[in-house]
């Protein structure tokens, strides 16, 4: 691989890091090297997430902005006699996207590598091979004999395993492809937009946070949430790339480069209106690119944020990625980029006037 610039070098590192939920240190480590510099200061809560506090005005209004570190995976349930692994998915998985895929089993005594076995087609009769595995028929082989010697490598039921794909930047180098993306990509938006507020005036305080245990229930984000007590809320994310093979515009709407997406409807919230014109509207003045859009199954951090407390008007700001929750997604650099540059334009706005107004828009 070609030698990283700063950015691809912290993206990297955050989806290279493994995490899945209940288990996010790897990414936290690094999510907090890249903030703490850019912070007043960094904390957490009591379930894990991490939270970067940046005044900008003391008693200024309080922004949230939200990307969740862990990524989906399994869980080991079993080692059978002859050392394979029985496993429980973390997360949402579609059973086709995962026979005879690499992973990383987190052990006590460090990483070993395994695969999602797999029968070969020529002993399958012609019926099986048009239907999907189910996932609890499903094993993964680690090269170990025995359960005993399974052991001895350091396995436990309870250990995390996590698939496999190294952070690589694609021939056309604006597109990047990784595991996890869902959602180191919303770490290291808040990370950069931390960044670019360093030395800037703003009417408010700015929590940079990545959440716990997104992909089980919105966890983490509902206790953050509970710690900060945020006045507005940003769950910055992965969405949908309608733009492969086989997506109709039905399904979803947006396409890689053309914009961050701001989410009007999603499974756990219907976005707030006057605070998603007011991001539209701000984006329009900055001839910064956006893409609506809608998700009817699935949600965000922000599902979570918006019902803290009283209330708390909340929006999605996602970025379209292909191939969400499997091994290796893609997406595109521009639209991390503007995602960035649109949420610090925001920021520089969000006064207490500003946000008085929006609450009752």
């Amino acid at each position: 691989m070609a030698k990283l610039d700063e950015t691809l070098q912290m993206l990297k590192d955050l989806t290279d890091a493994n995490g899945i939920p209940g288990n996010e240190k790897e990414p936290r480590d690094v999510m907090k090297k890249y903030i703490e510099p850019l912070a007043d200061k960094v904390y957490t809560d009591g379930l894990g997430s991490l939270i970067a506090e940046k005044v900008g005005k003391a008693n200024g209004p309080k922004i949230m902005i939200a990307g969740h570190l862990d990524e989906i995976g399994f869980m080991v349930t079993h080692i059978d006699d002859n050392g394979f692994l029985k496993f429980q998915t973390v997360g949402g998985w579609w059973e086709q996207v995962m026979l005879a895929q690499r992973v990383t089993v987190m052990t006590k005594d460090g990483n070993i590598p395994g695969v999602i076995g797999s029968k070969p087609p020529h002993i399958l009769t012609p019926e099986v091979r048009k239907k999907s595995v189910d996932k609890k028929d499903m094993f993964i082989d680690i090269g170990a004999s025995s359960k005993e010697e399974a052991m001895e490598f350091g396995v436990r039921p309870g250990d995390s395993i996590v698939p496999v794909c190294d952070f690589t930047v694609m021939k056309n180098e604006k597109y990047l492809m990784a595991k996890a993306w869902d959602n180191r990509i919303g770490c290291a938006i808040a990370i950069e937009v931390l960044r670019q507020l360093k030395g800037q005036n703003h009417p408010n305080i700015v929590y940079g946070v990545g959440t716990v245990q997104e992909e089980v229930g919105l966890r983490g984000a509902r206790t953050a949430a509970h710690l900060i007590q945020p006045d507005i809320g940003f769950g910055v994310d992965v969405g949908i790339a309608g733009d492969t093979p086989g997506v109709t515009e039905k399904e979803a709407l947006a396409k890689m480069g053309k914009g961050p997406q701001v989410l009007m409807y999603d499974a756990s919230m219907v976005s707030h209106k006057g605070l998603r014109e007011f991001v539209t509207n701000t984006a329009e003045e900055n001839n910064i690119p956006y893409q609506f859009d809608y998700v009817a199954g699935g949600g965000t951090d922000s599902g979570a944020i918006h019902l803290t407390a009283n209330g708390v008007p909340s929006l999605s700001i996602t970025i379209a990625t292909r191939y969400i929750h499997t091994h290796a997604a893609i997406l595109h650099r521009d639209d991390f980029e503007n995602a960035v540059k649109l949420i610090v334009e925001v920021i520089k706005k969000l006064d207490a006037d500003t946000v008085k107004t929006i609450t009752f828009d």
